[in-house]
Protein backbone atom coordinates (compact mmCIF):
# COMPACT_ATOMS: atom_id res chain seq x y z
CA UNK A 1 0.00 0.00 0.00
CA UNK A 2 1.42 3.49 -0.57
CA UNK A 3 2.33 5.00 2.17
CA UNK A 4 0.71 8.00 3.37
CA UNK A 5 -0.53 9.59 7.23
CA UNK A 6 -3.18 7.11 8.81
CA UNK A 7 -6.47 8.81 8.92
CA UNK A 8 -8.93 6.74 11.39
CA UNK A 9 -12.04 6.02 9.32
CA UNK A 10 -14.47 4.25 12.55
CA UNK A 11 -14.81 4.10 15.88
CA UNK A 12 -16.73 1.93 17.97
CA UNK A 13 -16.77 2.81 22.03
CA UNK A 14 -18.93 0.30 23.94
CA UNK A 15 -21.30 -0.66 20.93
CA UNK A 16 -23.98 -3.41 21.49
CA UNK A 17 -26.88 -4.13 19.70
CA UNK A 18 -29.65 -5.84 21.23
CA UNK A 19 -33.16 -7.39 19.42
CA UNK A 20 -36.13 -7.64 21.68
CA UNK A 21 -39.42 -9.40 21.13
CA UNK A 22 -41.86 -9.80 22.95
CA UNK A 23 -40.61 -13.40 24.36
CA UNK A 24 -36.64 -12.74 23.99
CA UNK A 25 -34.14 -10.61 24.01
CA UNK A 26 -30.95 -11.03 21.81
CA UNK A 27 -27.48 -9.84 22.45
CA UNK A 28 -25.99 -10.13 18.92
CA UNK A 29 -22.93 -7.59 19.90
CA UNK A 30 -21.55 -6.39 23.46
CA UNK A 31 -19.14 -3.70 24.30
CA UNK A 32 -17.38 -3.79 21.41
CA UNK A 33 -14.54 -1.09 21.21
CA UNK A 34 -12.86 -0.78 17.61
CA UNK A 35 -11.00 1.70 15.63
CA UNK A 36 -10.78 1.04 11.97
CA UNK A 37 -7.85 3.30 9.77
CA UNK A 38 -7.37 4.40 6.82
CA UNK A 39 -5.51 1.74 4.06
CA UNK A 40 -6.03 -1.21 6.50
CA UNK A 41 -6.94 -4.75 5.76
CA UNK A 42 -9.02 -5.39 8.64
CA UNK A 43 -10.25 -9.59 8.57
CA UNK A 44 -13.50 -10.45 10.47
CA UNK A 45 -14.31 -14.49 11.40
CA UNK A 46 -16.23 -15.83 14.22
CA UNK A 47 -18.66 -18.83 14.12
CA UNK A 48 -22.22 -18.25 12.59
CA UNK A 49 -24.15 -16.37 15.19
CA UNK A 50 -20.92 -14.95 16.70
CA UNK A 51 -22.19 -10.98 15.79
CA UNK A 52 -19.95 -10.54 12.76
CA UNK A 53 -22.59 -9.52 9.85
CA UNK A 54 -24.39 -7.34 12.30
CA UNK A 55 -21.11 -5.39 13.40
CA UNK A 56 -20.59 -4.79 9.85
CA UNK A 57 -24.63 -3.56 9.37
CA UNK A 58 -23.34 -1.08 11.87
CA UNK A 59 -20.12 -0.04 10.85
CA UNK A 60 -22.06 0.79 7.42
CA UNK A 61 -25.20 2.41 9.01
CA UNK A 62 -27.67 -0.29 7.37
CA UNK A 63 -28.60 -0.37 11.04
CA UNK A 64 -27.88 2.05 14.57
CA UNK A 65 -26.08 0.32 17.80
CA UNK A 66 -28.79 -0.49 20.20
CA UNK A 67 -25.96 1.71 22.83
CA UNK A 68 -22.32 3.18 23.09
CA UNK A 69 -20.90 5.78 20.31
CA UNK A 70 -20.12 5.37 16.55
CA UNK A 71 -18.34 7.66 15.02
CA UNK A 72 -17.36 7.50 11.00
CA UNK A 73 -15.14 9.58 9.13
CA UNK A 74 -14.73 11.92 12.27
CA UNK A 75 -18.60 12.29 12.22
CA UNK A 76 -20.68 11.67 15.12
CA UNK A 77 -23.58 9.43 14.10
CA UNK A 78 -25.84 9.07 17.01
CA UNK A 79 -28.69 11.06 16.91
CA UNK A 80 -28.22 11.28 12.97
CA UNK A 81 -31.82 10.11 11.41
CA UNK A 82 -32.06 6.89 8.60
CA UNK A 83 -32.00 9.89 5.73
CA UNK A 84 -28.74 11.86 7.20
CA UNK A 85 -26.64 7.92 8.07
CA UNK A 86 -27.47 7.01 4.46
CA UNK A 87 -25.52 10.44 3.27
CA UNK A 88 -22.96 9.54 5.21
CA UNK A 89 -23.14 6.18 4.50
CA UNK A 90 -22.89 7.26 0.45
CA UNK A 91 -19.87 9.53 1.00
CA UNK A 92 -17.52 7.09 2.86
CA UNK A 93 -18.33 3.44 2.38
CA UNK A 94 -18.80 0.67 -0.19
CA UNK A 95 -20.84 -2.32 0.50
CA UNK A 96 -20.14 -5.71 -0.46
CA UNK A 97 -22.58 -8.67 -0.28
CA UNK A 98 -22.27 -12.32 -0.41
CA UNK A 99 -25.44 -12.57 -3.19
CA UNK A 100 -24.75 -9.51 -4.38
CA UNK A 101 -28.14 -7.51 -3.81
CA UNK A 102 -28.15 -6.25 -7.32
CA UNK A 103 -31.70 -5.10 -8.45
CA UNK A 104 -32.80 -7.12 -10.72
CA UNK A 105 -34.67 -5.18 -13.54
CA UNK A 106 -31.93 -2.87 -13.95
CA UNK A 107 -29.13 -3.32 -16.06
CA UNK A 108 -25.54 -3.90 -14.92
CA UNK A 109 -24.71 -0.33 -15.59
CA UNK A 110 -27.68 0.87 -13.83
CA UNK A 111 -27.00 -1.08 -10.63
CA UNK A 112 -23.42 0.47 -10.48
CA UNK A 113 -24.25 3.95 -11.11
CA UNK A 114 -27.16 3.85 -8.59
CA UNK A 115 -25.08 5.37 -5.41
CA UNK A 116 -24.23 8.04 -7.73
CA UNK A 117 -27.63 8.75 -8.35
CA UNK A 118 -28.55 8.58 -4.42
CA UNK A 119 -25.60 10.85 -3.95
CA UNK A 120 -26.90 13.71 -7.01
CA UNK A 121 -24.17 13.48 -9.04
CA UNK A 122 -23.86 15.09 -12.07
CA UNK A 123 -24.98 13.11 -15.55
CA UNK A 124 -21.64 13.44 -16.96
CA UNK A 125 -19.57 12.30 -14.24
CA UNK A 126 -21.83 9.25 -13.42
CA UNK A 127 -21.37 8.14 -17.20
CA UNK A 128 -17.52 8.40 -17.14
CA UNK A 129 -17.32 7.14 -13.94
CA UNK A 130 -19.45 3.86 -14.70
CA UNK A 131 -17.60 3.70 -17.86
CA UNK A 132 -14.32 3.40 -16.06
CA UNK A 133 -15.51 0.86 -13.57
CA UNK A 134 -16.80 -1.48 -15.93
CA UNK A 135 -13.39 -1.02 -18.01
CA UNK A 136 -11.84 -2.02 -14.82
CA UNK A 137 -14.06 -4.86 -13.54
CA UNK A 138 -13.92 -6.50 -17.29
CA UNK A 139 -17.74 -5.91 -17.62
CA UNK A 140 -18.03 -3.38 -20.50
CA UNK A 141 -19.72 -5.80 -22.41
CA UNK A 142 -22.09 -6.78 -20.40
CA UNK A 143 -23.10 -3.00 -19.32
CA UNK A 144 -26.85 -3.75 -20.70
CA UNK A 145 -27.56 -7.20 -19.67
CA UNK A 146 -29.62 -7.82 -16.56
CA UNK A 147 -28.07 -9.34 -13.30
CA UNK A 148 -29.55 -12.80 -14.29
CA UNK A 149 -27.85 -12.86 -17.67
CA UNK A 150 -24.28 -12.93 -15.35
CA UNK A 151 -22.30 -15.66 -14.13
CA UNK A 152 -21.64 -15.48 -9.65
CA UNK A 153 -18.15 -14.14 -10.41
CA UNK A 154 -19.39 -11.71 -12.46
CA UNK A 155 -22.44 -10.56 -10.77
CA UNK A 156 -19.67 -9.74 -7.45
CA UNK A 157 -17.94 -7.68 -9.93
CA UNK A 158 -20.64 -5.54 -10.64
CA UNK A 159 -21.48 -5.35 -7.16
CA UNK A 160 -17.50 -4.59 -6.55
CA UNK A 161 -18.04 -1.62 -9.02
CA UNK A 162 -20.66 -0.64 -7.48
CA UNK A 163 -19.10 -0.20 -4.18
CA UNK A 164 -16.55 1.51 -5.56
CA UNK A 165 -19.06 4.26 -7.59
CA UNK A 166 -18.32 7.02 -5.13
CA UNK A 167 -15.09 6.54 -4.40
CA UNK A 168 -15.32 5.17 -0.47
CA UNK A 169 -12.56 5.04 1.93
CA UNK A 170 -14.01 2.12 3.98
CA UNK A 171 -14.97 -0.68 2.26
CA UNK A 172 -16.91 -3.40 3.79
CA UNK A 173 -17.57 -7.14 2.31
CA UNK A 174 -19.91 -9.13 3.91
CA UNK A 175 -18.66 -12.89 2.75
CA UNK A 176 -18.19 -12.00 -0.72
CA UNK A 177 -16.75 -15.26 -1.77
CA UNK A 178 -19.22 -17.48 -0.24
CA UNK A 179 -21.43 -17.77 -2.66
CA UNK A 180 -18.60 -18.58 -5.31
CA UNK A 181 -16.55 -21.18 -6.19
CA UNK A 182 -12.94 -21.42 -5.25
CA UNK A 183 -11.14 -20.29 -8.52
CA UNK A 184 -13.46 -17.24 -9.04
CA UNK A 185 -13.61 -16.98 -5.27
CA UNK A 186 -9.66 -16.33 -5.42
CA UNK A 187 -9.99 -13.99 -8.41
CA UNK A 188 -12.63 -11.67 -6.52
CA UNK A 189 -9.95 -11.86 -3.62
CA UNK A 190 -7.23 -10.93 -5.64
CA UNK A 191 -8.83 -7.81 -6.74
CA UNK A 192 -9.87 -6.93 -2.84
CA UNK A 193 -6.35 -7.24 -2.24
CA UNK A 194 -5.49 -4.96 -5.20
CA UNK A 195 -8.09 -2.29 -3.96
CA UNK A 196 -6.30 -2.47 -0.83
CA UNK A 197 -2.70 -1.77 -2.42
CA UNK A 198 -4.14 1.12 -3.99
CA UNK A 199 -5.39 2.65 -0.67
CA UNK A 200 -8.67 1.20 0.31
CA UNK A 201 -9.23 0.35 3.31
CA UNK A 202 -10.76 -3.47 3.80
CA UNK A 203 -13.32 -4.74 6.11
CA UNK A 204 -13.67 -8.58 5.43
CA UNK A 205 -16.24 -10.61 7.21
CA UNK A 206 -15.22 -14.64 6.40
CA UNK A 207 -15.70 -18.12 7.58
CA UNK A 208 -12.76 -19.08 5.20
CA UNK A 209 -9.68 -18.77 6.92
CA UNK A 210 -7.40 -18.82 4.07
CA UNK A 211 -8.20 -15.03 4.15
CA UNK A 212 -6.72 -14.26 7.48
CA UNK A 213 -3.12 -14.75 6.00
CA UNK A 214 -3.28 -11.51 3.96
CA UNK A 215 -4.47 -9.37 6.11
CA UNK A 216 -3.12 -6.62 8.54
CA UNK A 217 -5.40 -7.12 11.71
CA UNK A 218 -7.57 -10.57 12.29
CA UNK A 219 -10.17 -9.98 14.96
CA UNK A 220 -12.12 -12.70 16.27
CA UNK A 221 -15.64 -12.47 17.35
CA UNK A 222 -17.63 -15.05 19.72
CA UNK A 223 -21.61 -14.67 21.19
CA UNK A 224 -21.38 -10.88 20.11
CA UNK A 225 -17.65 -9.74 21.69
CA UNK A 226 -14.14 -9.80 20.21
CA UNK A 227 -12.06 -12.35 21.51
CA UNK A 228 -9.42 -12.09 19.80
Amino acid sequence: MPSSEKETLATLEGVSRVYRTQYVETHALTDINLEINSGEFLVLTGPSGSGKTTLLSILGLMEPPSGGRLVIAGQEISGLDRKMRAQVRGQHIGFVFQFFHLIPDLSIEDNVALPMHYAGRPANEIRQRVSELLERLELAHRSSHLPVQLSGGQKQRAAIARALANRPKLILADEPTGNLDTETGNQVMDLFHQLHEEGHCICLVTHDLSHVKDADRHLKLQDGRIVA
